[in-house]
């Protein structure tokens, strides 16, 4: 039996393993590049920068297929509640947890509505991806109460989970976007 049910699948697990691996490899080093980066004054317009080019990739994303105006107020209201949540964060390093566990719920989503659209049994595909997601922050908020240049922080939970909540909250009212207009169009 293999362990994936297409190329895509596959594709989709080895980027969750990537992001995975992204997120967790920073942990020894991630006061210290905050710390230069702060130092010269760069943190700000890094995460400016991070944010365009996911803007970017939304935008490239979103032209590969004509939207209906309601998805485009869909996702526009995502866009902006995001940017709420990410102005009413007071430290810059704690926005890259929405960024980081955004895109890991996402691929995990994706990777699990694969294998279910590939014909294997999966209920309950966004409770699940939430799940995942968050198990992953967990683990990196524990490696974090071992490591000495690290602390171990509830609030930064709070904040995997809500990332992983709206990105899929997010990609299922997108979806549902999707599905109320291709009824209309037939």
């Amino acid at each position: 039996m293999n362990l994936f049910t297409s190329d895509r699948e596959r594709r989709l697990w080895y980027w969750v393993l990537a992001t995975v691996v992204g997120i967790y490899s920073t942990l020894g080093l991630a006061r210290s590049i905050a710390g230069f980066l702060r130092d010269k004054n760069l943190i700000e317009g890094l995460f400016g920068f991070g944010m365009i080019l996911i803007v970017a990739a939304i935008i490239i994303q979103g032209l590969k297929k004509q939207r209906s105006r309601t998805e485009v107020f869909i996702g526009l209201g995502i866009i902006g509640v995001y940017l709420i949540v990410f102005t009413r964060m007071a430290i810059p390093e704690e926005r890259t947890h929405l960024i980081e566990y955004s895109v890991l719920a996402i691929l995990i989503l994706e990777a699990l509505r694969e294998r279910s659209n590939q014909g294997r049994k999966m209920p309950y595909l966004a409770l699940l991806a939430i799940l995942m997601t968050s198990t992953i922050g967990v683990i990196d908020e524990c490696i974090q109460a071992f490591l000495p240049s690290r602390v171990f922080d509830p609030f930064d939970i709070f904040f995997n989970v809500l990332a992983s909540i709206m990105a899929v909250l997010g990609s299922l009212v997108i979806a549902w976007a999707k599905k109320q207009t291709s009824t209309s169009k037939n």
